[in-house]
């Protein structure tokens, strides 16, 4: 259990945020009169008083709002708490979205400091259930839900495509499979084949976003440019390659030519990482055999299913 110090607001994105006694949640909106509510992932976004106060310690003299953060809390350390943890304050409910965030322009903060703690300590959540909350507010915390859809994220790996000469036809043909197999598609991307790039966006997804599964498509053959197994393998704390050879194993009773595949597939975090082929026919020839054999794994990544042993 925690409680809430502290409620920013602005108005216009890009002014500091002023604190405030209360505020209104708005379901799937964020906080009335911020200019970051919207239809997205990042509705409110929030910081422990703890890290606030360890910053200050260093002379930083930074005060409620500084780091753009609507809501500041104690006695919880939010970037340990998983995507899909769940905050009751009052009435009103949030659930955990995302951990930590990208600095693409060193604020103000990090140009007088060398430093910011809102890039690894901030998270973000979504308004599930809308309400009144106030300084002094009780924070219930709850443990994500076993029962909550499956999230994914797809990553396309092309040149042209991403240099707009060519449509992703393989990433459509992706998310249309895991929507008709009620996944959430949480992110997509359309990536030149650089393995620093994919690296970046395959980190990015698993420790920020959290996704159930990352599919890749793209850049698993022959040529030097193929450089998608390389990226998966130097991101994954552990290798599944499982999924990739029965991927293989399966490809290779439609066409022979499945065995010049280099996929891998592996885990970062709780996020299983897995090489698809570049072709549309072959994406959804390797989905149609993936899909319904994939939930028993995400289960137990998940936590809420035994592993396969048996006594």
């Amino acid at each position: 259990m925690g409680k809430l110090a502290y409620i920013c607001i602005s108005e216009k994105k890009g002014t500091p945020k002023r604190g405030v006694e209360e505020a209104v949640l708005t379901e799937d909106w964020g906080i009335e009169e911020d200019a970051h509510s919207g239809n997205w992932h990042r509705q409110v976004s929030l910081l422990p008083a703890e890290r606030i106060r360890e910053f200050n310690s260093r002379g930083a003299g930074v005060e409620a709002g500084a780091f753009g953060e609507n809501l500041i809390v104690e006695g919880l350390d939010l970037k340990d708490l998983p995507v899909g943890t769940q905050l009751q304050i009052g009435e009103a409910v949030l659930e955990i979205t995302q951990i930590g965030k990208e600095c693409h322009d060193h604020c103000r903060i990090w140009q007088t400091m060398g430093d910011c703690i809102m890039p690894r300590e901030g998270v973000f959540a979504r308004v599930m259930t809308g309400g009144t909350i106030k300084k002094g507010d009780e924070i219930i915390m709850s443990t994500p839900k076993k029962d909550r859809p499956y999230t994914a994220a797809v990553v396309t790996l092309s040149d042209k495509g991403a240099a707009g000469e060519r449509e992703d036809k393989s990433g459509p043909v992706i998310v249309q499979m895991l929507k008709e197999a009620s996944y959430e598609v949480l992110e997509t991307s359309l990536l030149p084949d650089e393995q620093e790039t994919l690296e970046h966006e395959l980190i990015r997804l698993a420790d920020q976003r959290q996704p159930d599964v990352i599919l890749t498509t793209g850049g698993t053959g022959f040529s030097e440019r193929d450089i998608t197994p390389e990226a998966t393998v130097a991101v994954c704390d552990r290798m599944a390659n499982g999924i990739a050879e029965a991927i293989r194993a399966y490809s290779m009773e439609i066409t022979p030519r499945a065995m010049f595949s280099r996929a891998v597939s592996g885990i970062r975090g709780k996020s299983l990482i897995i090489n698809l082929p570049g072709s549309p026919k072959a994406v959804e020839e390797a989905l149609t055999f993936l899909l319904p054999n994939l939930d028993h794994g995400i289960d137990i990544l998940r936590g809420s299913a035994h592993d396969c042993a048996r006594s």
